[in-house]
């Protein structure tokens, strides 16, 4: 789990710098414009470094913060997909439809990760 934790991680954050570049708060109609979307980053980048923490020490939290940082990755991928099928022309760039992409693939590696684990932890309180 920590490999997948880390490349999805690492995709999300690679995406939000991409996401400055586009101005992504204009997209969302982020109330502060770029200020509420650096607040926004300061939690979502503290919570997706905190879980990471949890993965790689193996707490009993671990699964529930990769669960998180997966759905972060899909939902990157879902919410862009959306914006594109409207005919919004940001993120069109080879490298940022790239990085999309593989947040996706990163949190579908996650949380197959996530369901190995709790399976390997179900068989070993039998």
């Amino acid at each position: 789990m920590p490999r997948s934790y880390f490349w999805t991680m690492l995709f999300l954050m690679l995406h939000q710098i991409d996401a400055a570049y586009w101005k992504e708060w204009e997209m969302f109609h982020v109330p502060g414009g770029v200020q509420g979307f650096l607040v926004f980053n300061l939690a979502a980048i503290a919570l997706v470094l905190v879980g990471y923490r949890h993965v790689l020490l193996a707490t009993p939290q671990a699964a529930l913060y990769a669960c998180v940082c997966a759905a972060l990755g899909v939902g990157t991928c879902l919410i862009h997909a959306g914006f594109a099928l409207a005919g919004m022309e940001q993120f069109h760039l080879p490298l940022s439809v790239a990085i999309i992409v593989l947040c996706l693939v990163s949190a579908v590696w996650l949380l197959r990760d996530v369901r190995r684990a709790k399976i390997h932890l179900a068989r070993q309180a039998k």
